[in-house]
């Protein structure tokens, strides 16, 4: 043991790497998602028929940040309809939460309730702090396929541009 430095994880450490699942990347596969939405309908990943998804992570409903990411995704919803893609959003609150949200700011998209964090943690979405659910948008082509990641806490508006970005970019492929 060298002196200052800190000891070698063992034991709970190793159990919690095993535990948490590595952040998913471009060139990933998808992993199913089958969760409610709002209204108790459920939203299944293989039943999109080809088309893209944009999926977004969010901390929490009417929060300052996430509303203005949700709104942005909101105003944009038909561009992004357009290039071939449906729009879900992800949190950990529940279907009351989110149908008050949805409702309030008039969006148009279903809002996944992820009970347990489960699909979070399957794609890997970085907490900030172990406290903060993080703030990430992927786009999936229609194949399943994660074609761009965008990890970005504080511009909660920057996710729908990557997102177009993104979709322009799968179309011109």
């Amino acid at each position: 043991m060298i002196p200052g430095r800190a000891k070698p994880c063992l034991g709970s450490c190793q159990i919690l790497r095993s535990v948490l699942a590595p952040a998913l990347n471009t060139g990933d596969s998808a992993p199913l998602i089958a969760l409610s939405d709002q209204n108790g309908n459920e939203r299944r990943s293989d039943q999109l028929a080809g088309k893209a998804l944009v999926l977004f992570f969010y901390p929490k409903d009417d929060t300052p940040g996430c509303t203005m990411e949700a709104c942005a995704f909101r105003d944009s919803y038909a561009d992004l309809q357009a290039l071939g893609a449906e729009v879900w959003g992800v949190s950990g609150d529940d279907a009351s939460s989110h149908q008050r949200f949805a409702q309030r700011h008039n969006l148009p998209y279903p809002l996944l309730v992820d009970k347990g964090n489960q699909l979070r943690k399957a794609f890997g979405v970085p907490s900030v702090l172990g406290l903060l659910p993080g703030r990430v948008t992927y786009v999936i082509d229609g194949s399943g396929v994660i074609r761009h990641v965008f990890n970005n806490l504080l511009d909660g508006p920057a996710h729908r541009r990557e997102a177009i970005e993104a979709l322009r970019s799968l179309q011109s492929a």
